[in-house]
């Protein structure tokens, strides 16, 4: 190695310090970013949830109108929102990753006259053509889930697991849907439909506003687990049904409530077609996708609201596995269903069964359907994501120009536009006439933006993006390499739009290394092929494909030392790093194992199942793919973390692989945090993490700090 002298040495600058305190206080960088946009019928006015800065956490709700924009809703000037979020918001938030506290949710009409909302439990109603002020809706108990009727004065709800409807004028509530039982509720989506499905609702309004379809999710079956927080033994544990891969499912039925105390049960075979994948209700009646234990097949079913009776529309399979589309199915203003297909190497959104988009563009969700027109996102780049329209008889059009990612919604031509760039998130309103009206974004810019060489490595161009010291000079010293990848099915990181891993990929760099980022095979946005390589080994080729990335970058900057390689990742990306030392001790020479799964029979029937198989059918596929049988190979420094109110993946993951490579006589590390659920919110605690962890990686890698400037 060569030596560094006092004139050469690397130099730590304020802004790298001051990163950790940075990205805790600003929750990743979330906070003062407009959200859950709604945008008027009309075209003229938008409402959207933001806290008003950097660093406030209390989402208000607020109406940009014209040209400027005004604060509606201040949950601290709520006096009677000073209660508890009652249980199943507190769930359904953690399903949502919704890390804000305040307004994190409402309903609004298209006209924007009449908006509700939920806020410490208690249920709230806005009229802001009329006096403009919030008042309280007396309910039957904490609310969750509001939600307008489409027509009328009616705001339904869930309260302990019953579905009701208040009368905004006053008048008489409802008790539409009780529970039998106290593992029955109605209106609520189960664990796996919210956490793994990307179905967040449990009941949807008929277009007339005088029936509800509801779902009714029993419990009785599922096994129970119970978190307990260890450092407070004073609390009791709390339960959870659990429904773990190879595990009885949750039973979730579908009925149609009538405001007259009708109800109507809608048949389809459940026996074969046990998950509830997507349900809603159109012009044309309730809509709903079903999908099989083995989530080969997916049915699509159009039900008769007076009978019941479901009659099939189209059904889709697949030898791996039938991935869900967020947005599909729908269908257009003349009844064509909207959908997808996958057609060798590229997912095509169909309509009326016909493909309309090209070979190579891949869909990735449909945003919204009006009339005959569909506007979906989809990538022809895996380091991008752009809007898109299609409209009969003309070729889909890409709405939105720039590099970055991008998604939106439009009415009476108006289109807002919301993208993230590699400047940062940006949001406008587009139209005929006039320029841009820009909705303004709070959020701190990062004291460590990152500086980013993009990449492909290998012959499958795996999108890969380097960062190098700001006061790296090539041939000065050889920087230790820190992989920090996602690599999983759940998301890509190699985006050209600015985000927080990114920045934090830039800290580390800021720090000492030369950080590698890459999304190999399994990670969404190249298509069916490239997803599905990893079905029943989740694995392999996601960690060759780390290494052939380290390669690629290592060729296109020398000064990367292999010698001292470490790697760090969170869920997916914590057990991709835990095998990385296990079974490439060659390459990789220290991890860091966040909140990764170990023991994959301990996950989730759907998302385990979808790329394992069953447990009882493919024992071999879950003993590859669970770095615990593994533990005995450990011969590298190897840091454990996980929040043990971790109700995803639960601490136990840890735990036992700690217990295995204590058997194994294996030295390694464990960080517990107490009070901590999946993804890590306390400023303190983040904070503390990621300092925790550079130091962890600078003692196993014989790396020394940067000098202070």
């Amino acid at each position: 190695m060569d030596m560094i002298t006092s004139a050469d040495a690397p130099s730590s600058s304020p802004a790298a310090a001051a990163y950790p305190a940075q990205v805790a206080r600003t929750q990743r960088y979330s906070l003062g970013v407009p959200g859950a946009f709604t945008l008027s019928a009309d075209g003229s006015a938008v409402l959207f949830l933001r806290t008003r800065g950097p660093e406030d956490r209390v989402s208000c709700l607020w109406l940009f109108d014209g040209d400027r924009e005004r604060l509606l809703v201040d949950p601290a000037a709520l006096a009677a929102g000073t209660g508890e979020v009652p249980e199943a918001e507190r769930v359904r938030r953690e399903r949502a990753r919704e890390r804000a506290r305040g307004i994190v949710a409402y309903d609004a009409s298209p006209d924007l006259d009449t908006v509700v909302f939920a806020l410490d439990g208690a249920l709230w109603c806005l009229e802001p053509a009329r006096d403009g002020s919030p008042r309280p809706v007396p309910t039957a108990g904490p609310v969750t889930e509001p939600r307008l009727a489409p027509r009328g004065r009616g705001v339904a709800y869930v309260s302990g697991g019953a579905l009701h409807v208040a009368d905004l004028d006053g008048g008489p509530g409802r008790e539409l849907a009780v529970p039998e039982r106290a593992d029955v509720r109605y209106g609520l989506a189960e664990h796996v439909a919210a956490e793994s499905m990307g179905r967040h609702r449990g009941y949807w309004w008929a277009p007339d506003g005088q029936r509800l379809l509801v779902a009714r999710v029993d419990e009785a079956r599922v096994q129970r687990w119970w978190i307990a927080d260890a450092a407070n033994p004073s609390r009791p544990p709390r339960e959870t049904a659990y429904p773990a891969a190879g595990t009885t499912n949750a039973d979730v039925s579908l009925a149609v409530f009538g405001l007259d105390g009708t109800r109507t049960e809608v048949v389809w075979d459940r026996a074969a077609f046990e998950y509830l994948a997507t349900a809603g209700w159109d012009a044309h009646g309730p809509l709903l996708s079903v999908q099989s234990r083995d989530q080969r097949t997916v049915q699509v079913l159009a039900a008769d609201p007076g009978t019941g009776a479901t009659r099939l529309l189209h059904e889709r399979t697949d030898p791996a596995w039938v991935q869900l589309v967020p947005g599909t199915p729908a269908r257009t203003a003349s009844g064509a269903l909207v959908h997808t297909i996958d057609d060798g190497g590229t997912r095509r959104l169909t309509v009326d069964g016909r493909p309309v988009t090209p070979e190579g563009l891949q869909i990735q969700s449909v945003e919204q359907v009006a009339g005959e027109s569909v506007l979906f996102t989809a990538v022809d780049e895996p380091t991008e994501s752009h809007l898109w329209s299609y409209t009969p008889q003309e070729a889909p059009l890409r709405l939105s120009p720039e590099p970055g990612l991008h998604t939106g919604q439009r009415a009476a031509g108006t289109l807002l536009l919301a993208s993230r760039t590699d400047d940062g998130p940006r949001f406008r309103l587009l139209s005929g006439e006039g320029a841009p009206r820009p909705i303004a974004c709070l959020a701190a810019e990062p004291v460590t933006p990152p500086r980013v060489t993009w990449l492909r490595a290998g012959d499958t161009e795996i999108r890969t993006a380097l960062l190098l010291p700001s006061w790296h000079r090539p041939g000065a010293a050889p920087l230790p390499v820190l992989l920090a990848p996602y690599a999983g099915p759940a998301q890509r990181l190699v985006l050209r739009g600015r985000n927080w891993p990114l920045c934090e990929a830039q800290w580390f760099a800021e720090e000492g290394f030369a950080v590698i980022v890459a999304d190999g095979r399994g990670t969404p946005g190249r298509g069916p092929r490239w997803e599905k390589s990893v079905h029943l080994d989740t694995l392999a080729a996601p960690l060759d494909d780390q290494v052939t990335a380290l390669h690629a970058a290592a060729a296109h900057c020398p000064d990367l030392d292999l010698e001292r390689v470490g790697i760090r990742g969170w869920s997916y990306g914590g057990t991709l790093a835990a095998a990385a030392v296990l079974r490439r001790p060659d390459v990789f020479h220290a991890a860091v194992c966040g909140a990764g799964p170990s023991d994959q029979r301990l996950y989730d029937t759907h998302w385990r199942e979808r790329f394992l198989g069953h447990p009882d059918e493919h024992p071999e596929a879950y003993e590859r793919s669970s770095p615990i049988n593994e533990a005995a190979a450990l011969r590298r420094p190897l840091l454990l973390v996980h929040g043990m109110a971790d109700d995803n993946v639960v601490a136990a993951h840890t735990l036992r692989m700690s217990a295995a490579l204590l058997a194994a006589h294996r030295p390694h590390q464990v960080l517990p945090m107490s009070d901590v659920t999946h993804g890590p919110t306390d400023p303190v605690v983040v904070e503390g993490l990621l300092r925790h962890q550079l130091n962890f990686l600078r003692a196993s890698l014989n790396v020394s700090p940067p000098q202070a400037v």
